[in-house]
């Protein structure tokens, strides 16, 4: 996630660097043949690629408020990811009464409680593509580690664990029916969380869409010196430069907005989010916390950019 005191310009334009040197280009050899050579039809009337520029400002309207929804979305998931967490961990807490006494009971309530942390880090991993096994046998044992491996989907591998245990807990009588019923139905939340980020991961946003709409901006930035130089002669120039940049930052926005799990610093802060889970289980375990000075997957600029994944 961009995390901002101030957002550079050189960060800014940094993504749009090459396009703005083309159209540069473009709008000064144009400034250079009306000026030079007087071919005066190169002239268009400025209604052209301002009717043709509203068009395109709808569509980039459009397409970045989908993107944005899809991003929201994202967020939202692991909201609720992180409230079924705390639920999960408050349940065990509070329903689980072994006949063995504290010790017992804690022990299991800590060995379900580490793992469903190590379920939000497999899970931020799994989505961006990356191991997500890396970093997970401080959470959870060597035999869940070798259990979860033969499985593709590992958050899949370590909720049926989970499940696993509940069944156990269930038949040795630690918790009653009822209780059973409502972590099982907490357990079933993450799994709809899940499915639910797969779905956003796997769904491509429509490629024709944005292509068509890369044309189209294209063809408005060809037609926009011609309509310009007539009335302001090489000051179309910067004109012309200021205004595709808006339409070109406004379009990369909308790109990088509509994959939140790209590890970029666009995406949905999952590493953070994951360690903020962490965070607050080991507190209701009664247990300590370091917190890094720098998350896992985040870098520091200099410029006060602070990019946390």
């Amino acid at each position: 996630m961009l995390l901002k005191e101030n957002i550079p310009v050189k960060y800014i334009f940094g993504k749009i660097k090459k396009e703005v040197a083309m159209v540069a280009v473009y709008a000064i050899l144009i400034a250079i043949i009306y000026n030079n050579f007087h071919i005066t039809r190169i002239s268009i009337p400025i209604a052209v690629p301002t009717i043709l520029g509203t068009i395109i400002s709808l569509l980039l309207a459009f397409k970045s408020n989908q993107a944005y929804d899809r991003w929201w979305e994202a967020r939202t998931l692991w909201g609720a990811i992180v409230n079924d967490t705390r639920t999960l961990t408050r349940q065990l807490l509070t329903f689980v009464d072994t006949p063995y006494g504290e010790a017992e009971q804690k022990a299991f309530c800590e060995r379900v409680a580490k793992r469903q942390i190590a379920w939000c880090y497999s899970l931020s991993r799994h989505l961006r593509k990356q191991d997500p096994l890396h970093d997970l046998d401080r959470l959870i044992s060597a035999e869940d580690i070798q259990h979860i491996k033969k499985y593709d989907n590992i958050p899949l591998a370590l909720l049926e664990l989970q499940g696993a245990d509940l069944r156990n807990v269930f038949k040795l009588g630690w918790i009653n029916e009822f209780q059973q019923i409502q972590i099982d139905e907490t357990l079933v939340r993450f799994s709809n969380s899940m499915g639910g980020c797969e779905r956003i991961k796997n769904t491509v946003f429509p490629a024709t869409y944005s292509v068509y709409i890369h044309f189209s901006v294209l063809l408005f930035i060809l037609l926009l010196p011609f309509g310009l130089i007539e009335f302001f002669g090489v000051v179309e120039v910067p004109l012309v430069i200021a205004i595709a940049s808006s339409f070109f930052l406004i379009e990369n926005m909308a790109i990088h907005l509509q994959d939140p799990f790209e590890n970029k610093p666009t995406d949905t802060p999952t590493t953070t989010i994951s360690r903020t889970i962490e965070r607050d289980i080991k507190q209701l375990l009664k247990e300590n916390f370091k917190q890094e000075e720098v998350p896992v997957g985040a870098s520091y600029n200099k410029s006060k950019v602070f990019y946390i994944l």
